[in-house]
């Protein structure tokens, strides 16, 4: 806005005493100070309010006009309830250094203008930005010309002072401007918005994290045109809740005007472009993956699927010398009722988001994970740099051994179960499992039914976020979840109900003494000393296990039976 429109506004009460030929000058901001030297504070484009408190002489007024502008002030009002009339040596100096000087009436503060100034600002930017925000859409669409959703970013954050990022539905952070987000909260914020679109209420939803207040917006993408947006409004949100990114804005929209929500809506409509470009670029990846799983179901011979690999590999890792690894995942998202909804796509871009390592921002951090899906279930085949040391086969063996390295199940969600659990809410499932690192591919077909199968396993298990390896199908831990729910139920309650029943009269800690004991491998000395008790206490409490039970945990069945009791229990 320009001074002119300050000084025709009668609300204000302006008077002009300096600067009549600067009133074409721009404000961008205002500030109120009583400070003899405030330039620190000042960055150019202010009208500046006082009220004379700084001024003790007439010597005073030369040195703070120079100093505002120097600054690049605008323009000076002068408040006249300190002390009456304006000086003269202030209007002498204003108009020496040719800064306009006003006069603010008794009656009018400083806060009428202030909200003024901003309102008015505030407004001229968001128009200004509205117009940056199209041009860069258009540019966009049309080629990569406009930069990314970065740009737009910093501008939000140099015109209408607002902090953003763009995060991934597992709070990944793909885009921000200025200082990244501080570790956990992106994950949280996601879960918030997750939470509130599978409520169905409506965007922006509000978030209060760690005491700051914070408006996310969803970022559809689902093509262009009028019959994509369509196809969309019509689309179960289930099919779309756990795959499209969210703008968070640090800021509490509650009170926006129309015209500042519209904006921040152009904004997401221009970053769900980037989103589809985004999407363009796996094609190839997800169309090699599907090959080599359609390959590998098929039963193709091995030489055909290596070939294949062959291809896959410089795409997934470019630059690399020598045929990796291989790791597959299979993962599936399972909705109670979920009737005609697809989640076979869904599932597919959220391994792809999961597979990612959360410590990497940017949209491409991907380019090593291809993913298929079908039916209901996303495959990735992840590539991994030769394993050296466990991976390959040791001199003399025909197979590799189990390697630690590379992908474990056991890791792979910890970072974004909180926000997926917010969007599976009480009707949704999503159950992954990962196979050992193959070095052929004669070994894929085995490693993608080893995945599948730890995939059935985590199935079995609670939570609406589950995970399994292969570690685990080498082990009992994969046949408890297949027992039949009545038999572990009556198994259980025939070994441990008569304990717990002693234990509850007469406080004898009888099954915390037994896992202790199984623990310890039957060791009457490591036991003991574990509980703190006397070896003829522990003899006591062990004779009292095995009277209630009728079974003798110095024989190896007996033992076994009450472990796999602890266990299903």
């Amino acid at each position: 806005m320009r001074l002119r429109a300050l000084l025709e506004t009668d609300a204000l009460g302006l008077r002009l005493l300096a600067g009549e030929d600067e009133l074409d000058r721009t404000v961008r901001g205002v500030m109120t100070t009583d400070l003899r030297d405030p330039s620190r504070y000042l960055s150019g484009g202010e009208l500046v309010l006082t009220g004379l408190a700084w001024r003790h002489s007439a010597e005073d007024s030369e040195p703070f006009v120079r100093l505002l502008a120097g600054a690049g002030v605008v323009g000076l009002a002068a408040g006249e309830a300190e002390l009456g009339a304006i000086p003269n040596d202030l209007v002498e100096a204003c108009v020496r250094h040719r800064l306009p000087l006003f006069a603010v009436s008794e009656a009018v503060a400083f806060a009428t203008i202030t909200e003024y100034v901003v309102r008015q600002v505030s407004g001229e930017r968001a128009g200004d930005l509205a117009a940056v925000v199209d041009r860069h859409r258009r540019l966009m669409t049309s080629g990569p010309a406009g930069g990314g959703p970065e740009v737009v970013l910093d501008l939000l954050t140099s015109d209408l002072d607002l902090r953003a990022w763009v995060l991934s539905p597992t709070g990944r952070q793909i885009a921000g401007a200025g200082a990244p987000l501080s570790p956990g909260l992106g994950s949280k914020l996601a879960g918030e918005h997750l939470a509130a679109v599978r409520t169905g209420r409506r965007a922006p939803h509000r978030a209060a994290v760690q005491g700051t207040t914070y408006s996310l917006f969803p970022i559809r993408s689902a093509g262009r045109g009028a019959a994509a947006a369509a196809v969309s409004a019509s689309r179960d949100v289930r099919e779309s809740v756990l795959s499209d990114w969210l703008l968070a804005v640090e800021a509490d929209a509650g009170d926006w005007p129309a015209a500042r929500l519209d904006l921040l809506q152009g904004v997401t409509q221009l970053i769900a472009v980037e989103r589809d470009r985004r999407d363009a670029a796996r094609t190839v990846r997800r169309r090699l993956a599907q090959e080599v799983l359609e390959l590998v179901q098929t039963g193709a011979a091995p030489a055909e699927i290596a070939a294949r690999l062959r291809v896959a590999a410089p795409v997934l890792l470019p630059g690399l010398g020598s045929a990796p690894h291989w790791q597959v995942v299979v993962a599936r998202v399972e909705w109670q009722d979920g009737g005609a909804v697809q989640s076979g796509p869904v599932a597919q871009t959220l391994l792809e988001e999961i597979l990612v390592d959360p410590a990497v921002a940017g949209s491409d951090s991907s380019d090593r994970i291809a993913v298929a899906h079908a039916g209901d279930e996303a495959i990735a085949l992840v590539p991994l740099p030769a394993i050296a040391t466990e991976g390959e086969a040791a001199e003399g063996e025909d197979e590799p051994r189990d390697s630690d390295q590379g992908l474990h199940a056991d890791v792979l969600l910890d970072a974004v179960r909180e926000p997926l659990s917010g969007g599976l809410a009480d009707d949704g499932r999503l159950t992954l499992g990962v196979s050992a690192a193959v070095h052929s591919a004669e070994g894929l077909r085995g490693a993608l039914e080893e995945a599948r199968h730890a995939r059935r396993v985590a199935a079995a298990r609670p939570g609406r976020v589950c995970a399994a390896g292969h570690h685990e199908l080498a082990s009992h831990v994969l046949l408890l979840p297949f027992v039949p729910d009545d038999v572990r139920r009556a198994f259980t309650a025939r070994l441990l109900d008569p304990l717990r029943d002693y234990d509850r009269r007469h406080r004898a800690e009888l099954i915390p003494t037994l896992e202790a004991f199984l623990d310890c491998d039957g060791s009457w000395t490591r036991c003991a000393a574990r509980l703190h008790l006397h070896v003829n206490t522990l003899r006591y409490r062990v004779g009292r296990i095995e009277q209630l039970t009728g079974r003798d945990l110095s024989r190896l069945e007996d033992k076994l039976d009450f472990f796999l009791a602890l266990r299903m229990s």
